[in-house]
């Protein structure tokens, strides 16, 4: 939980373990909850036959029996319409038993994936996407709901170093699931932020000035070890399934390694955190 030691030329980086905070988190937000004296209830929808999704789906089911989440479902055809999910939506804003709603994403190309989650009503918006919880997250409002992917990261980060004040951060991608709302966590934490993109000239030069570096961009170990400054915090959100079939990231692991202090493995760090936030954001609804 401190600051890691100054490494030597031959140590390699701290791998922060996902896997064993997701843990400590679940076994924290079960105790939470036998404290509320009632279960939490998260309801899923699930548009269509993509395998992921509903890999993804059960993991989340699992993890809500570990912690004494109520578990909703709702599983839809392809083919279902707008109004057909729109009706699911309400249903479950209209029920108490409900704290939570997501839609798990992506939806079928026919479907209006922002409208949709729009009608999510903004305090059972545990993946923090509405306007209100966006809104929030820009203001500093700690009552709104904070997405579940950066939520996760920064507790990673925080996992090795508490003090982030003053800290340069560089944040690779901007998209609203993920680069924005990362950015905005880091500002909270009083570090200088650099959003970087597609457009961003001299990429390489821009994370090589990064104390924290984040990556979110689904290129396979885009960011290259020589991108990495020494003794930096590398959080890697990238999942991508290679020819030979195994997972890596957006970072080339194996390079960053022996430059970085800390560095989180793909998969077993980013991962867990998602799923485990996303249950602590159920908890808080309940709580609310």
């Amino acid at each position: 939980m401190n600051t890691p030691k100054q490494k030597t030329e031959t140590e390699m980086a701290q791998i922060i373990d996902g896997k064993a905070i997701a843990k400590a988190l679940r076994e924290d937000l079960k105790t939470q909850v036998e404290k509320i004296g009632k279960s939490p209830g998260l309801a899923v929808i699930l548009v269509g036959d993509d395998p992921a999704s509903h890999v993804y789906v059960k993991n989340k089911i699992k993890a809500c029996e570990q912690v004494g989440i109520k578990s909703f479902e709702s599983r839809l055809p392809e083919k279902a319409t707008q109004a057909e999910i729109a009706a699911e939506i309400k249903a479950f804003n209209d029920n108490p038993d409900v704290h939570g709603i997501l839609m798990q994403l992506p939806v079928p190309d026919h479907l209006d994936s922002d409208e949709l989650i729009h009608l999510i009503d903004p305090a059972k918006d545990v993946d923090g996407l509405t306007f209100i919880n966006i809104g929030k997250l820009v203001a500093g409002d700690e009552s709104g709901m904070v997405p579940c992917t950066p939520q996760g990261s920064l507790t990673l980060i925080k996992s090795v170093e508490k003090d982030l004040s003053g800290k340069h951060a560089v944040v690779i991608g901007r998209s609203l699931l993920f680069g924005k709302p990362m950015a905005q966590l880091l500002l909270a934490e009083n570090c200088t932020v650099t959003t970087a993109h597609s457009r961003t000239q001299n990429l390489d030069e821009v994370c090589r000035s990064a104390d924290i570096l984040v990556a979110a961009v689904g290129r396979p170990k885009m960011v290259k070890g020589d991108w990495i400054k020494p003794g930096a915090i590398v959080i890697d959100v990238g999942i991508n399934r290679m020819d030979d079939g195994k997972l890596c990231g957006d970072v080339d692991f194996d390079a960053a390694q022996e430059t970085a202090a800390a560095i989180t493995p793909v998969p077993g760090g980013v991962g867990p955190m998602t799923i485990a936030c996303l249950l602590k954001n159920t908890v808080k609804a309940a709580q609310s």
